[in-house]
């Protein structure tokens, strides 16, 4: 598929949510009116940067709305963090497609994102025409959470490049085996920017209050969720490595759904970058089906 400098061009916007606070999202906004709409939700910790390559990829076809969820990214950040959690956020993305004049996308989540996905088809069924699950599912390994809390809002920020490459170098290890150091550096930019000469995370650190402490976060029973899933097509990414979608998992849900498509990626963890070759393939199957 074409991926010219054309296609990696977006639109900087901005939309305000039920609470009054101003959220980000970028728009890649290339193709004619009536074309598909892709809505990527990244995941707890992360911002539209995480999607600025598939997106690139996908955006010949689709007209494709990268946000930002509330204290991540540009988005504001919520003076209270009880008002961090996934209802909220589907809430927020249902208000974005309002402002958008939007009926149906296909929902491409990343962990959280993920679970907003299945949340969204829950709560506004007609909204959701196809699905694509970065390497969540209606049961969370509680391996990986413990993990994600480990290091979410926490230990000294970095004061330097070189600490911050190094801090998400130690956190991320086991995830990326096979990075280089030109790898390591890269995937740094997707969580830091400089502001005066030091790396800033790009999340508010209060939102792992309501991690640590929500239920609602790491439920283990997400399967009537998933299940309002049933009725369009999806596609599952996971890592071969992943301690939060296990591949037990992932075999139930395939049994269990009509229309998934199932793809294991070697050497990845929590999660897919999503532009490895099979994953880009069975995206581009999905973007047929819902064309």
């Amino acid at each position: 598929m074409t991926n010219s400098d054309h296609y990696n061009k977006y639109v900087d916007s901005f939309f305000t949510n039920p609470d009054g606070l101003k959220q980000y999202y970028r728009d890649y906004n290339h193709v004619a009116t009536g074309s598909p709409v892709v809505l990527c939700m990244p995941g707890l910790t992360r911002n539209s940067k995480d999607f600025a390559d598939i997106a690139a990829y996908m955006a010949d076809r689709c007209r494709v709305i990268c946000v930002e969820q509330r204290g991540r990214g540009k988005s504001e950040w919520d003076q209270k963090p009880e008002r961090y959690r996934p209802d909220v956020y589907v809430a927020d993305m249902v208000a974005l497609l309002e402002h958008l004049g939007i009926k149906t996308v296909i929902a491409f989540g990343t962990s959280l994102g993920g679970m907003m996905t299945m949340l969204m088809a829950t709560v506004k069924p007609d909204c959701v025409k196809g699905a694509i699950l970065n390497d969540i599912g209606p049961e969370i390994d509680q391996t990986g959470v413990a993990r994600i809390k480990s290091y979410v809002g926490k230990g000294i920020p970095p004061k330097t490049w070189e600490e911050a490459v190094r801090a998400v170098k130690f956190a991320n290890r086991g995830v990326y085996p096979t990075f280089t150091d030109t790898n390591w550096e890269e995937f740094t930019h997707k969580l830091y920017h400089i502001e005066n000469g030091t790396p800033i995370i790009e999340y508010d650190p209060a939102l792992s209050k309501n991690f640590e402490s929500s239920k609602d976060q790491t439920s283990p029973d997400l399967w009537p969720f998933f299940d309002a899933l049933s009725m369009v097509p999806i596609v599952v990414l996971r890592g071969a490595l992943s301690d939060i979608l296990s591949a037990e998992t992932l075999k139930e849900m395939e049994e269990r759904h009509p229309d998934l498509t199932p793809v294991t990626v070697p050497d990845k963890g929590h999660v897919p970058l999503m532009t490895e070759p099979e994953c880009k393939k069975a995206i581009d199957e999905l973007l047929k089906k819902c064309s």
